[in-house]
């Protein structure tokens, strides 16, 4: 399964979660608080399964951090291998992702436009240009607008509209000069997320 193009509004109303961690779909959640569709407030349903419970959870989790879900596997495979609490293994990973940590920085309004502006080259990693929005970011690494991209409106107006939004304690930030780094991977608690990984874990481990 490839990654969702569709209206992300949609998803949310569906999940009953701001996947897209933006204050439009919030309104959007606010004013239509139940699943879209005809029948979506009078929808009944019995009890879930454990299974849609546990599917329910994984798709929250996907559709927060937009990727495929070929990706989502592979990075959940990866973060079982690893040392330390799967979920939060599992989050870090998704959490280090570049598109991810130039949405976090406040250069795009979402992950959608941090993906985009990854691959058409407007961000630096390190002083070289990388374009491809899963490229792992490590602790200290520098991540900064390149210098044409600076002069993007879209770029531009972010910075503006984010710059006195509280950051995020793992990253640095300077709307100045448009630079940012990866301190550190953050801990669970660090993480405001609307999601239960432990069920998703059970999920893949069924």
């Amino acid at each position: 399964m490839g990654r969702y193009r569709g209206p992300i509004v949609k998803i949310a109303r569906r999940l009953g979660v701001n996947v897209a961690e933006t204050e439009k779909v919030q309104k959007f959640l606010d004013r239509r608080p139940y699943a879209p569709g005809q029948h979506g407030q009078k929808r009944s349903r019995g009890r879930p399964s454990d299974y849609s419970v546990r599917l329910r959870e994984k798709q929250k989790l996907r559709f927060i951090y937009d990727v495929s879900e070929t990706q989502f596997r592979n990075l959940f495979a990866e973060a079982s291998k690893r040392k330390g609490v799967t979920g939060t293994v599992f989050l870090q990973l998704l959490e280090s992702r570049l598109d991810n940590v130039v949405f976090r920085l406040g250069i795009a309004s979402t992950r959608r436009q941090a993906r985009q502006f990854v691959r058409h080259g407007h961000i630096l990693v390190n002083g070289k240009r990388v374009t491809i929005p899963g490229y792992r970011v490590r602790q200290g690494d520098e991540i900064k607008v390149a210098e044409k991209a600076k002069k993007i409106e879209f770029i531009t107006q972010n910075v503006e509209r984010f710059k006195n939004r509280k950051t995020f304690p793992w990253l640095e930030w300077n709307a100045g000069t448009m630079t940012g780094r990866f301190l550190r991977l953050p801990e669970r608690e660090m993480l405001s997320l609307p999601v239960n990984e432990q069920l998703v874990i059970e999920f893949y481990s069924r």
